[in-house]
């Protein structure tokens, strides 16, 4: 089974747009992050619940109306995410 990701929960999370950029501060680890859409917006998605790569493009693109996603893109995204801290991956089924 692929593996499902999560963010923490809106509360963990202070988001601020910067113009085309938007800073994540991330209360957990003290740490702020400046991130490029759809950064963001995956935060958000991921908050609700932990999605697979899949999940998660099916629902950006009903969101945001993508008319075709890079799942391979939207995966190295998410492992970058995980790398910083700010998503989690679980290797089980949530």
């Amino acid at each position: 089974m692929p593996a499902r990701y999560r963010a923490p929960p809106p509360a963990a999370l202070r988001i601020v747009a910067l113009d085309q950029l938007s800073a994540v501060y991330h209360r957990a680890s003290g740490q702020t992050h400046v991130v490029a859409p759809p950064v963001p917006e995956i935060l958000d998605l991921l908050a609700d619940r932990a999605m697979t790569p899949a999940e998660l493009l099916a629902a950006m693109a009903e969101r945001f109306d993508l008319p075709d996603g890079d799942a391979a893109a939207l995966t190295a995204r998410l492992d970058e995410l995980v790398e910083t801290g700010l998503v989690e991956r679980l290797d089980e089924p949530a």
